[in-house]
């Protein structure tokens, strides 16, 4: 076990944060998951004046029991920003689906108040105990692979008896979780955090962070390419141990080479092939650790063999690569607060495949159907196809582009198709992406009243045996589905 790794006095846990909040007005705006868990926090823990808004009044209903100062609604984003600003908050606290382009960030930024994530209150209030340790946090952002790699994260950390819940962007409020002071309070967090998220936190110290990969996503959140990949690079501010980047990964090692760490913090690499000094690499089916260890100069230390990920390959075959850069992130992560070999290996073995990531849903009359519902972005879709067989593709694709446009993903992914199924409401990036393609592609009515009905129908028609039908969007799912399981779920019926 690797819990003596950190010595936290989980008997002399406080939230000394806490006080620097005390009579400050902060508001809440959306009543989200985070947003109920940072109320919850504040006003249980702090001083402060906390109000509580959301453009559907009907949320206010979930605040009834806390003691807030005072509580609003407009479903008018300008008239709402201006009730939340006349409210007079020293902070606001945004949730994620606020844009940086809305009426809110824009007068909150004039009237020079600050605008504060709840990964940021996490921290300032994050549980320390009487030497001023605290658990280390664990960052992962990206465009594509954040959950897999921050789950497996997670799993290397309960193998270690450090905790075992991945939180922030997953679903599960950091805040919750990095404020408690009870014996079984976590030794570290593994957090995925988005752009949007990254946004606005602008003081936590992470021992160790990684940005996977970056790709046009989120254009419309933000205002443009440029901020999006500034919210990304963001990950590495402050961090105190490792700045963990993709070898190769020219963006991203740009992120690294302009982060401003803490003194003594390194840039550590991971690479699917032989590493260097400074990196986690592949030799011989054996990922090993040149980063590290002391003699990391002389020696590499095994960590895990490839066969340790079988479970996570698609049908039996071979991992994906996506996969092990994922693995390769989440060691590179927990290598740098120490833990071992043994608990490296025991958390990824413990993984299991995601629902909607790649998942064999049944095979039929020769035909495979795979529910890759969760590749909401082209950098994710790019990487299901690539892994498939030249010319063997019905890909269902479409849905909320998010800002992006779809040419150089078909470009780089034309080789592999058969067919092409639209489905979406908003079809004229398809169009302007597919329209110039010799084989056949097909445009689900956007008003169709089951649109994955009518999309594998048309799939089924046009494969073939020995082909593959592939559900990877490359686009979100809000239009015609309530999310992206609800996507897959879907998908799986109909077949």
């Amino acid at each position: 076990m690797d819990n003596s790794l950190f010595p936290v006095d989980t008997q002399s846990l406080s939230n000394p944060g806490a006080a620097e909040l005390e009579d400050r007005r902060i508001a809440v705006v959306g009543l989200g998951k985070s947003g109920l868990a940072a109320i919850e926090a504040l006003t249980r823990i702090t001083g402060a004046q906390v109000s509580a808004w959301d453009s559907d009044i009907s949320k206010l209903a979930s605040v009834t029991g806390y003691p807030l100062a005072t509580a609003g609604s407009d479903a008018d984003a300008e008239e709402l920003a201006d009730k939340v600003l006349r409210w007079r908050p020293d902070i606001i606290i945004p949730a994620p689906a606020i844009r940086e382009t809305s009426p809110l960030f824009t007068s909150a930024q004039a009237a020079n108040i600050e605008l504060a994530s709840e990964i940021e209150m996490a921290w300032r209030l994050r549980a320390v105990d009487s030497e001023g340790r605290w658990a280390p946090w664990l960052a992962v952002t990206g465009t594509n692979g954040k959950t897999t790699t921050v789950t497996m994260a997670a799993h290397i950390l309960g193998q270690a008896g450090l905790g075992g819940r991945p939180v922030g962007n997953v679903g599960n409020p950091a805040i919750t979780e990095s404020v408690r002071t009870d014996a079984a309070s976590p030794r570290a967090l593994a957090l995925e955090l988005s752009s949007f998220q990254l946004r606005t936190t602008s003081t936590a110290e992470p021992h160790a962070a990684v940005c996977l990969n970056i790709d046009d996503d989120h254009l419309e959140w933000h205002t443009d390419r440029e901020s999006y990949w500034r919210a990304k690079s963001r990950v590495y501010h402050s961090v105190r141990v490792a700045a963990v980047y993709p070898v190769g990964d020219k963006s991203v090692q740009n992120m690294v080479d302009g982060a401003d760490v803490v003194d003594g913090a390194r840039a550590i690499g991971y690479t699917q092939g032989v590493p260097e000094v400074g990196q986690i690499g592949v030799v011989d089916g054996v990922v090993v650790d040149r980063a590290y260890e002391d003699n990391r100069w002389e020696a590499a230390t095994e960590l895990f063999e490839l066969a340790d990920l079988a479970q996570l390959a698609p049908g039996g075959g071979s991992v994906p690569g996506h996969i092990l850069a994922d693995a390769l992130a989440a060691t590179a992560l927990t290598r740098a607060i120490g833990i071992s070999p043994e608990s490296v290996r025991s958390g990824l073995r413990s993984m299991v495949p995601g629902k909607h990531r790649i998942e064999i849903v049944a095979e039929k009359d020769g035909v495979r159907y795979i529910d890759d519902s969760k590749a909401t972005n082209a950098h994710a879709a790019r990487a299901s196809l690539l892994a498939q067989a030249n010319g063997t593709v019905v890909w269902i694709a479409g849905g909320q582009p998010k800002g992006a446009h779809f040419v150089n993903l078909v470009r780089e992914v034309e080789s592999r198709l058969r067919a092409v199924v639209v489905i979406g409401t908003q079809q004229a990036e398809w169009h302007e992406a597919l329209d110039s393609l010799d084989i056949p592609v097909h445009y689900v009515s956007p008003s169709a009243s089951q649109p994955m009905h009518d999309a594998l129908a048309q799939a089924r028609a046009l494969a073939q045996p020995g082909d593959t039908v592939l559900l990877a969007p490359a686009a979100a799912s809000m239009d015609q589905f309530s999310s992206y399981a609800d996507r897959g779920e879907a998908f799986a019926r109909e077949i």
